[in-house]
């Protein structure tokens, strides 16, 4: 009894949060009616790194169809820009790839413009289409006839280093012809911008991997960068700067977004939180990896045709399925592997099986509203773990783990394994387990709490425990 009033209390209190944050964001954005906006994520990522930004712009009124997260088939930089590289793409590419998207999405919607937010490397694509992108879209017109506002998180504008000496063909080098055909080429009266689109750049204070004076981060410890902390401004545009944020969080926190949303419509968000729904409906893309290359198998976004997906319901405090399989699909030409009705207030075991891949069980925390971007990939085990008893990877899509900034431990272990102090810029821990397979396994970060199962590295298993926030 008590059990059902308190849940019942919940779904009241959900409701009425949902109700009062949608009047009062209703009537922030009203007079608009909103612009659509695509988001185009990072070097390796995929759209579901979206997933909390978009929770948010819905949250202040933004209609859900106006809000287009769109996945790169191979979202990893080629090591050379101008070489084709099996599994990789270039920023020609990605160019082209984006003025596809936001063509479909002007159709779709009617409208003239849309908003382009990005992470990382997507503000290279972003940039490039509006400077040399557009002309060949379905309406004749530029592409910074077609952008009102570009928004870039964390993009590495002045290069990630910037040495003509050291892989000068990399898009990421600031001295290569990629970058510096966009900062040079395009200056106009000493701005870094094109003209035309409003433009926001949003950067750390000094805690983005990808933008400091010292090498480390890209495996040259004590060899100066070129770069400085400001690198990712841009001349031109108007530059935030969010004091102990990382590198992803320029892009997916919370502060970040009330950067953007003030940015687009001249005013405060109503709410940074999340407001819950009634009904949650989830579905999203299965992906897996590429060809191996030197830098080891790369991840890809094309659907994993053939790969079966399982969701469980979940015990909190031990991991442990309550029941059946609540849902299951095996995945088609289009990756789908929903629509799968969850309940708001559960926690789930996801399962993707896959011919070549491991035995992929995730574990996630309650979902408070629907998302069409609950992408999953299957991993592989390994040869390194494949000796363990089992191994289990706590995992942060939407930034990385900061010691001592942040609160966190795996399985007890604090500070997290593999994760070095100072600035942030791991985003997974990984547990190898010597013995206790079957047994639950915790993983927390900053109040958030995943409980999942240790399952067995001899049966070809792996287990992450992945963090919403």
């Amino acid at each position: 009894m008590n059990s059902h009033l308190t849940r019942r209390a919940l779904l009241l209190t959900t409701a009425a949060i949902t109700a009062m944050l949608a009047a009062c964001a209703s009537t922030a954005v009203s007079e608009l009616p909103p612009p659509p906006i695509v988001f185009v994520h990072g070097n390796g990522d995929s759209a579901a790194l979206w997933t909390t930004t978009l929770w948010r712009f819905e949250s202040n009124g933004w209609p859900r169809e106006r809000l287009h997260a769109i996945d790169l088939p191979y979202p990893l930089a080629r090591d050379d820009d101008a070489k084709p590289q099996e599994g990789r793409s270039s920023t020609a590419e990605n160019l082209q790839y984006l003025a596809t998207e936001i063509d479909k999405v002007l159709t779709a919607t009617g409208a003239k413009q849309v908003v382009l937010i990005a992470n990382s490397r997507g503000g290279y694509a972003v940039r490039n289409y509006i400077a040399n992108g557009g002309a060949g879209g379905a309406s004749g017109a530029s592409g910074a006839a077609k952008v009102s506002h570009a928004i870039l998180g964390g993009t590495p504008n002045h290069g990630v280093w910037a040495d003509a000496a050291v892989r000068p063909g990399s898009e990421f080098n600031g001295a290569g012809p990629f970058l510096t055909g966009l900062n040079n080429v395009l200056t106009m009266n000493g701005m870094e911008v094109t003209p035309g689109p409003k433009w926001l750049t949003i950067r750390s204070d000094n805690n983005d991997k990808f933008a400091q004076p010292d090498g480390v981060w890209i495996g040259s410890k004590g060899t100066p960068t070129n770069v400085g902390f400001d690198g990712p401004a841009l001349k031109g545009a108007e530059n935030v700067v969010i004091a102990g944020i990382d590198h992803r969080e320029t892009a997916f926190s919370p502060k970040a977004f009330e950067a953007m949303f003030r940015f687009i419509t001249g005013r405060p968000p109503v709410s940074l939180a999340v407001a819950p729904e009634a009904r949650v409906v989830l579905t999203g893309k299965v992906s897996g990896y590429g060809v191996a290359n030197e830098q080891g198998s790369g991840p890809s976004n094309l659907p994993l045709a053939g790969a079966v997906v399982e969701a469980y319901a979940t015990d909190a405090a031990t991991g442990a399925r309550l029941g059946p399989a609540l849902h299951r699909k095996t995945i088609g030409a289009d990756g789908a592997w929903g629509p799968f009705s969850a309940d708001a207030l559960a926690r789930y075991e996801v399962v993707v099986t896959a011919p070549g891949y491991a035995t992929t069980h995730i574990y996630r925390s309650p979902f408070p509203r629907s998302s069409g971007i609950v992408n999953l990939r299957a991993e592989r085990l390994a040869d390194a773990d494949k000796g363990a008893a089992s191994v289990v990877t706590l995992t942060r899509p939407r930034g990385y783990f900061g010691v001592p900034r942040d609160q966190a431990s795996l399985d007890g272990q604090s500070p997290l394994p593999g994760v070095p102090p100072g600035t942030a810029g791991v985003s997974a821990s990984k547990l190898k387990l010597t013995e206790g397979v079957g047994r639950a396994v915790v993983g927390e970060f900053n109040g958030e709490r995943i409980v999942g199962r240790a399952w067995p590295a001899a049966n070809n298993e792996v287990v992450l425990l992945e963090l919403t926030h």
